[in-house]
């Protein structure tokens, strides 16, 4: 489908690639991975044509088409609502639908037979692109990534830039290019659209090339993997977790090869040293030198695996019971968040909050920290508790004009210089680069400086919102290390399933409007999960974790959870969606055979003699096929 060959590229004086080749077949699941700055995004970039090469080449396909996500697309900005947003992925239909309703209107004043032939031209044509199922298509899509149905008619200039991304994937999904490429989608999605958009990779006919720090998702989504690395691009077939064993045993077969000729050389250095002054050897002592010369030099196995060993020092110790916070509820304006909630936290908690976005999370966070308060309930935090809270705005109050040393100087932590720059090393920061400025830092950058300081901090009670986002594969790593070695209490919010299943020992998640905690681990949590979901499925209940209606008062208590099956609401639930699907399959069934009859009516030759009933049968056509769309993908929701 695709080849590259003998590819080079560089900018300035620096080579990001250097005779690098790599051969794309159609139905490729491919990982893209490597260290920030070996040109991940950029041999996207130069797939796509935005960057030329300045060597090799690059063989496509004609009939190849490619869909380029990237960070770019989050400043595409528009009044039109989501849901016509993306369904300017059916360009040709759109407009073939445009002629079709200019011809229905000439209808009205001009009817002849060439006018008829054109509108079965353009509806045959039409259903070819999709046309009748498009919307359906953008609207499931769109709820998979978390819209509500609600808000597909909302104005894409009200969301944010993490929601307004989510458009733009929806767009190229509904585009479904031969080539895929998708640079870090999962930087704006939350745990459920992570989850759906695997599964939707999964059924993927066409290529796909991922770029992405998120190695679980990884795992989930590809078949092969290349790694960018020396200028090369350099295959495994296999996926994340494939690549990583598979690379291991590689680095052991060169550091061996690497060993063995350090050896031989250090061999032929001693006997060129020995004899080049005796006339006896000297011609050998030559040669040896020369087939130095010509030897194939190979590399050292380069150790990019980065240690940490930080050392925390808590000024004080913490009470037992960190944080408590009773009956909790939380409203802004009408929207409730919370209602009667409850949070206690222990010294030593390791806790991961989890979850769609939306739910709440952030606020809660916003509320242990003392930010914001309560509508109803009390917060009490505990004895010689020392918070420190980390969320991306954060990266905000970094002084951009100081030096990273600098900054970290400033953090108060009564540090001296050699423990700061041992601190900044375990962050990737080492020799000269702890004297770069702030201002000059990338996003992943300063999100490894801001980390680094609430880290020194000396609190014993951490705040994480997102810590992961902008990091590379490297730096969630060093994170996981710094965490496991903490003997403080932390929280954590993140989508980050390796991150979470490694640092936490309890998972917190809101459902029904109240704080829900399962006392283990993300991989058990989720098995507790699927376990739950498929005991409500066989019992014909809706999903527990699936949306609940806003309760009127904020004073309502919680059903129990153990009483959550005798729930006479959802009882009620299923049983009205059992009735509204036999009345839409009914409804269905009545569509299609009046489509059938229009049909039949319209291959008729006679009925081309009749002006009027030509136009009649033709305009009930074109109504019935939309209703059907309509009803098919509502059908399909409840199901």
């Amino acid at each position: 489908m695709i080849s590259i060959n003998d590819l080079d590229f560089h900018f300035g004086s620096r080579t990001l690639y250097d005779k690098a080749s790599l051969h794309i077949k159609p139905k490729d699941k491919i990982g893209l991975i490597g260290l920030n700055g070996t040109g991940k995004s950029t041999l996207l970039r130069i797939l796509v044509g935005e960057y030329k090469p300045d060597g090799g080449s690059i063989q496509m396909g004609k009939d190849v088409s490619l869909g380029f996500l990237n960070q770019d697309l989050l400043s595409y900005d528009t009044h039109e609502s989501i849901l016509n947003v993306a369904l300017q992925a059916f360009e040709e239909a759109l407009d073939v639908q445009k002629k079709i309703d200019q011809i229905l209107v000439e209808f009205e004043n001009n009817y002849h037979d060439d006018l008829v032939q054109k509108l079965a031209d353009y509806q045959e044509r039409f259903e070819a692109l999709g046309g009748y199922t498009m919307q359906a298509e953008a609207e499931e899509i769109l709820e998979g990534l978390g819209f509500t149905t609600e808000e597909l008619q909302k104005p894409l200039k009200t969301f944010s830039g993490g929601w307004r991304m989510r458009v733009m994937l929806a767009k190229i999904l509904l585009q479904k290019p031969s080539l895929l490429l998708l640079d870090e989608p999962t930087n704006h999605l939350d745990l459920p659209s992570i989850k759906w958009i695997e599964n939707y990779l999964a059924d993927y006919e066409g290529a796909v090339i991922i770029v992405s720090h998120d190695r679980e998702f990884l795992d989930r989504t590809i078949t092969s993997t290349v790694e960018v690395s020396g200028g090369k691009l350099v295959p495994y077939a296999g996926n994340y977790s494939y690549y990583l064993e598979e690379k291991e045993e590689r680095n052991a077969i060169q550091k061996g090869a690497f060993e063995n000729q350090q050896a031989q050389i250090r061999q032929a250095e001693r006997f060129i040293e020995r004899f080049k002054a005796k006339a006896s050897k000297a011609k050998q002592a030559q040669s040896r030198v020369k087939a130095l010369d010509k030897l194939e030099r190979i590399e050292d196995v380069a150790n990019d695996a980065a240690r940490v060993n930080i050392k925390f020092n808590f000024t004080v110790q913490p009470g037992r019971h960190i944080l408590r916070m009773e009956h909790v509820s939380k409203k802004y304006g009408e929207k409730l968040i919370f209602r009667d909630t409850h949070v206690h936290i222990e010294r030593g908690d390791k806790i991961a909050l989890i979850g769609a976005n939306g739910k709440g999370k952030s606020t809660l966070m916003r509320l242990v920290a003392g930010q914001e308060a309560p509508t109803t309930g009390n917060h009490q935090l505990g004895h010689n508790v020392i918070m420190s809270f980390y969320a991306q705005h954060q990266l905000e109050s970094l002084n951009v004009e100081n030096e990273i040393l600098q900054e970290m100087n400033e953090a108060g932590s009564k540090r001296n210089e050699m423990e700061l720059r041992s601190v900044l090393g375990s962050f990737l920061f080492t020799g000269e680069q702890v004297y770069k400025k702030i201002k000059v830092l990338s996003g992943g950058e300063k999100s490894r400086v801001a980390l680094a300081k609430t880290l020194i901090s000396e609190a014993n009670f951490l705040l994480l919102d997102e810590p992961t986002n902008h990091l590379d594969m490297q730096s969630v790593n060093i994170l996981i290390q710094a965490l496991e070695q903490y003997e403080g209490t932390f929280i954590v919010i993140s989508h980050d399933r390796f991150f979470v299943e490694n640092v936490a020992t309890k998972i917190w998640f809101i459902e029904d409007y109240q704080l829900k905690e399962y006392p283990g681990t993300y991989a058990e949590y989720e098995q507790w999960q699927e376990d739950r979901e498929k005991a409500a499925k066989k019992a014909g209940l809706p999903s527990p974790s699936a949306p609940k209606p806003a309760p009127q008062a904020v004073k309502e208590v919680k059903v129990d959870r153990a009483d959550k099956s005798a729930n006479p609401v959802s009882s009620h639930e299923a049983k009205k969606a059992a009735r509204e699907l036999q009345e839409l399959e009914a409804r269905i069934e009545s569509l299609e055979k009046e489509l059938a009859t229009y049909e039949a009516q319209l291959a008729d030759p006679a009925i081309y003699s009749n002006a009027s009933q030509l136009k009649d049968a033709t305009l009930k056509l074109e109504a019935v096929k939309k209703e059907l769309a309509a009803q098919t993908s509502r059908w399909e929701t409840l199901v």
